[in-house]
């Protein structure tokens, strides 16, 4: 399978390597991580370029990193054309996971879990070889997964005006990460033919968001970047920028495959895969 055209264009942006002009301030990284913790909105961070706001991530993940738990892998995100363009971006950005993120299938959570909650259908990867940092097409990514995850994302968007977040901006909020729910593992077959029948079943699946049982939205999984590991793509060849490298077991956050909408209490949301094996679902529950 070829890479998608949009990806494609997407590496060749990355050939250059990063030089980064002007983080934001200690002390504004500091009100923001003040603000995240808090679930209180943070000022915009405003003007600036994109190795900006990968330079201000750095910064935020020193001092969230103690806060949240180990590690755990990354949130690719603006893989959807659609919500890159809701923040006036034309490329993809990514975040940390941190295990504190993490809650199982069926949680039940603040509606109030952050500044600027929302929720959104996605779904998560897990790093089975460290091959994948040599991928070149959809095929080798899942080669070197060994787990496709149901995921329902639940982004905060952190500051006072979202509406006037661009890419650099949402990369200094280490793109809003703050919490999801994981759903059941499906692992991916050993077989070549089961890959292949898997590979495909990504690309067409619609997933499909409800709430309190009725349909809110829907995607497919050609949504992200024509085929939802080009993400997986975008992400490798990304932190390679920064000396990072994806490690067996890191998790890996796809994408949209819906609306980001807003969390209600008593409202219970679910998203549906429909065309993997076995239609699988992840839910949760607003308090």
């Amino acid at each position: 399978m070829t890479r998608a055209p949009l990806l494609a264009a997407t590496l060749l942006a990355l050939a250059a390597p990063t030089v980064y002009a002007d983080c934001l301030s200690d002390a504004a990284i500091t009100a923001m991580a003040a603000a995240y913790m808090a679930g209180k909105p943070a000022a915009n961070p405003e003007g600036l370029s994109q190795a900006d706001g990968e330079c201000s991530r750095a910064k935020l993940h020193k001092v969230l990193g103690p806060q949240m738990g180990k590690p755990v892998g990354y949130k690719a995100g603006l893989t959807n054309p659609a919500v890159q363009k809701r923040f006036n971006a034309n490329a993809p950005v990514w975040g940390l996971l941190y295990a504190n993120m993490l809650l199982p299938d069926g949680s039940l959570v603040d509606a109030n879990f952050g500044a600027r909650p929302l929720y959104e259908a996605d779904l998560l990867v897990r790093v089975g070889s460290e091959s994948i940092n040599t991928a070149r097409t959809a095929a080798e990514v899942l080669e070197a997964v060994d787990q496709i995850i149901p995921f329902i994302e639940l982004p905060d968007l952190v500051v006072e005006a979202p509406p006037k977040l661009n890419g650099a901006a949402i990369t200094a909020i280490n793109v809003g990460a703050r919490l999801g729910i994981v759903g059941k593992p499906i692992p991916v077959p050993v077989t070549r033919a089961e890959r292949l029948a898997l590979l495909d079943a990504l690309r067409d699946m619609v997933v499909v968001l409800k709430a309190d049982g009725a349909e809110v939205d829907r995607g497919k999984g050609s949504d992200v970047l024509e085929h939802p590991l080009n993400a997986v793509l975008w992400l490798a060849a990304d932190i390679r920028r920064e000396n990072r490298s994806l490690k067996v077991g890191d998790l890996i956050s796809l994408g949209s495959f819906s609306k980001l909408l807003p969390p209600k209490p008593g409202l219970k949301v679910s998203a549906e895969y429909l065309g993997l094996p076995g239609n699988p679902s992840v839910g949760v529950q607003f308090k």
